[in-house]
Order: structure tokens, then sequence, then C-alpha cells
């Protein structure tokens, strides 16, 4: 299956949104020590202070250029989600192909292992982790990438089922050609477009769970994240300084777990014409 996934995600609106949302965020994120003027960790007297030329959103409760944060923290959050989306989708693929191509003792081993993992809670585990250490950026990463992989290895495995059976992939076979290179050159790049897919649901899933282990206080203190900005905004609810803190780091999250999943809609309809049917039937 071969998928022009720039011109699908282009000729569908809800893709070309989550591309503009998603280019905004990255385009911040990348930009950030030049439209940034303060340290998002430096502590300041002025406290509380309200959006003004000098502080677009304000300062916090220790005296901290919201907009400096609002702009680091989209870096901690591409960050995550890029590095686990990569990583877990590379342990699925192996786990997945492999376990559908080779099948016998070690696709049971392999899928029950698979089984076992997706009855745990990968909130729940890192939780339990964190009450023993204190997870670094690249620890919680880690974490995330080892408990997210398993979901995708089961829908790789079944396509993988089903393209072993393939003409192509039999003829390869007739001639000779060992499992590896039948999985290298005729597999995997058959499994481009699901890869594609549990790529970008996977980064969306890492934004969201990243932002919600910080508002639990399971990160590195000295990492800027919107979930820990959140948590902090939440004690001064009862101060107007919640508009131009709580509400715009609020929206940034929404708008990156937006923007992945409107890719993720695009990339669905361009795998499955039936989709596209009924939206334009």
């Amino acid at each position: 299956m071969h998928i022009k996934y720039w011109q699908e995600i282009k000729s569908n609106n809800l893709g070309r949104l989550g591309l503009i949302l998603l280019t905004l965020i990255v385009g911040a994120a990348v930009f950030a020590p030049v439209l940034a003027s303060f340290n998002p960790t430096e502590q300041t007297t002025a406290s509380f202070r309200p959006p003004s030329r000098e502080h677009w959103l304000g300062t916090n409760d220790v005296g901290q250029d919201i907009f400096a944060g609002l702009l680091y923290g989209a870096r901690t959050s591409l960050l995550v989600a890029v590095t686990v989306a990569f990583f877990s989708t590379a342990i699925s693929s192996v786990v997945g192909a492999t376990a559908g191509f080779l099948g016998g003792f070690y696709e049971k081993v392999a899928m029950r292992v698979v089984d076992a993992l997706l009855v745990i809670p990968p909130m729940l585990v890192v939780i339990i982790i964190a009450a023993y250490i204190q997870p670094s950026l690249w620890c919680l990463i880690l974490l995330l990438s080892m408990l997210t992989w398993p979901g995708g290895a089961r829908i790789i495995r079944s396509q993988t089922l089903v393209l072993k059976e393939k003409a192509h992939v039999r003829a390869a076979r007739t001639f000779g050609a060992g499992p590896l290179y039948i999985l290298r050159r005729h597999i995997i790049p058959d499994l481009g477009p699901i890869l594609v897919a549990n790529l970008v649901q996977g980064a969306r899933r890492a934004v969201f769970m990243e932002a919600g282990l910080s508002f639990l206080g399971v990160t590195d203190p000295t990492t800027v994240s919107w979930g820990k900005m959140l948590y902090h905004a939440l004690k001064y609810v009862y101060l107007d300084v919640w508009q131009w803190w709580l509400i715009p780091v609020g929206v940034s999250l929404s708008a990156t777990v937006m923007a992945f999943t409107f890719i993720g809609y695009a990339l669905e309809e361009a795998m499955d014409p039936r989709l596209r049917r009924g939206r334009h039937a």
C-alpha cells in the first residue's frame, strides 16, 4: 500500500488544521530562545504581575515569566512526543512483525508478553517507580516507551499475518530469500501506513501522559513542563492570575493533542477509503 501522506493530509480539512497547529507549536518550541526574553526557571521578586510589554503573559507566584515557561514547555512536550513515539513504534514493529512472520513458539511467547503488558496501566507503573526514584526526563521517556508498545505490536502482527501470504512475499520465499531479507525488503515497507499511524498515535498519547505525570509531580523538578505549570496555577485560581497562567497553558496542551489527533484522522481516512466515502456521502 503506497500512500502519499503529505497530499492526503493537505487534502483533508482536519489534516490541514492539524498541520497548522503543529507547525505553530513546533515553531514556538524551536525559536523559544529567541522569542522568550527571560529564563523560564529564573525566580524574581516580580510575582503575580499581569500581562505587559515586558512580560507578555505576566509572571507566576515566584516571579517567573509565564510566556517563557509556555515556550520551553512546548519543547519538553514535543521532545517526549517524538522520542516516545519513535521508540515505542520501533519496539512494536520488531516484536509484531517477527512474531507474525516467524510464528511458532516464538509468536506464542511474544504475544503472551504483549497480553501481560496490555493489562498494566503505564501511568500506574511510572507512579510506583517514582515512589522510589525521581525519574529524569529521559528516564520518563524510556519508561513510557517500554510500557506503550504492546498495543501497536498486536496490530502490526495482525497485518503481518496478511502480508506474508501475499504473492510477492511467496515469490521471494520461492527464490530462497531469508526471513530477515523478506522482513526488511517486503514486510516492513508494506507496513508503512500502519507504522506512520502508530507514530502519530504514540506522539499524541505521550504528550497527554507526560503532562499528566508532571501534574502529579512524577518528573524532574528542574524540567519546565506544561503539566507542572497547570499544577502550580491551580493553587491560585482564587486570584486573577489564572486568566494569564492557567488558560494559555491549557489551550497550548489541548492544541498539541488536537494537532496530532487531527493528523491521525486524516491518515486514517487515507488508509481506509471507506471512511472518505462516508464523509462525502
